[in-house]
């Protein structure tokens, strides 16, 4: 409890108030998802918390600490700046922030774009983001119902949401983001 003190403290400083209480509402929500599915509500609470720290910080500073943390950026994160917090957050967590959990780390860098091979942690962060009580666009309220249901079927729904949103903005969609649909599809075929 101590340690989420103190990286609530630390968002304040750096985050708008906007993006501080999403971050808030977002920890809330994941903790909420950790109790519900079987997750560490600690490590819930941690990653809802962190997982937008760099998002108020400008492409020019995103791009120097990434660079900074040795990070190379692929073909399309190098023009979508919108996934550089995410990715900036996961260095910075780890490596100035010292969190050594691998679990963590993968949830904050994959809050944006999802992957193949998912656990659980990362589901919730991202379920979390996306269904937050601050959240108010059109479709939350059936993503909400969804993941109270199951979390694999809100999953589908979210990452289809994504694809769709990306594909109706002309917008590219990351390779992580298509295996983790793809994956998501394959899984509720099996069953």
């Amino acid at each position: 409890m101590q340690q989420t003190e103190a990286y609530k403290q630390l968002i304040q400083k750096t985050l708008s108030t906007e993006r501080y209480h999403h971050s808030l509402a977002v920890a809330d929500e994941a903790v909420r998802l950790a109790e519900k599915y079987g997750g560490d509500q600690q490590k819930a609470a941690i990653a809802g918390l962190l997982h937008d720290s760099m998002k108020d910080t400008s492409k020019n500073e995103l791009l120097q600490k990434i660079d900074g943390f040795g990070i190379i950026l692929d073909s399309v994160e190098k023009n979508t700046h919108k996934l550089w917090h995410a990715i900036a957050g996961a260095a910075y967590a780890k490596q100035t922030l010292g969190i050594k959990d691998g679990e963590l780390i993968d949830a904050i860098r994959y809050h944006t774009t999802a992957r193949a091979d998912m656990g659980l942690l990362e589901k919730i962060l991202y379920l979390a983001d996306f269904t937050s009580a601050d959240r108010t666009y059109t479709g939350v309220g059936e993503l909400r119902e969804a993941v109270d249901k199951d979390i694999d079927t809100a999953m589908r729904q979210a990452l289809n949401f994504t694809i769709s949103d990306l594909l109706a903005k002309n917008s590219p969609i990351h390779p992580d983001t298509v295996a983790a649909y793809n994956q998501m599809i394959k899984g509720r075929n099996k069953k």
